[in-house]
């Protein structure tokens, strides 16, 4: 379940959270810790896409911000959520990536 180096890295957060010492609570830690990774990599995907889908509404003279696609992403996703994510929960985790997302295809269609 974890790397071979994560004996160290356990060590690590127990030098960096002295009250946190129980080897459970540290490997729990160490685990979200990866997670966190593999959503950062997919989240970093999901903006190089944006980013192409803005050069494409560049080019069509396109808006970057489309209110109904945004809605029905959010319905879509609030509605697919799995427990223990419930679907507001869901929507807010999502609006804020695609506010950070429009942000950045804007960015990336003024330079561009």
């Amino acid at each position: 379940m974890f790397p071979p180096d994560a004996n160290c890295e356990i060590e690590w957060l127990a030098l960096a959270s002295p009250t946190v010492t129980t080897p459970e609570l540290l490997q729990l830690r160490v685990a979200i810790d990866e997670v966190d990774h593999k959503i950062l990599e997919l989240v970093a995907e999901r903006i190089r896409i944006v980013l192409r889908v803005g050069e494409i509404k560049r080019e069509r003279g396109i808006d970057v911000y489309d209110p109904e696609r945004e809605r029905a992403v959010l319905e879509r996703l609030g509605a697919a959520g799995p427990a223990p994510l419930d679907a507001s929960s869901t929507r807010q985790v999502f609006e804020r990536l695609i506010d950070v997302s429009r942000r950045l295809e804007k960015s990336h269609m003024e330079r561009s």
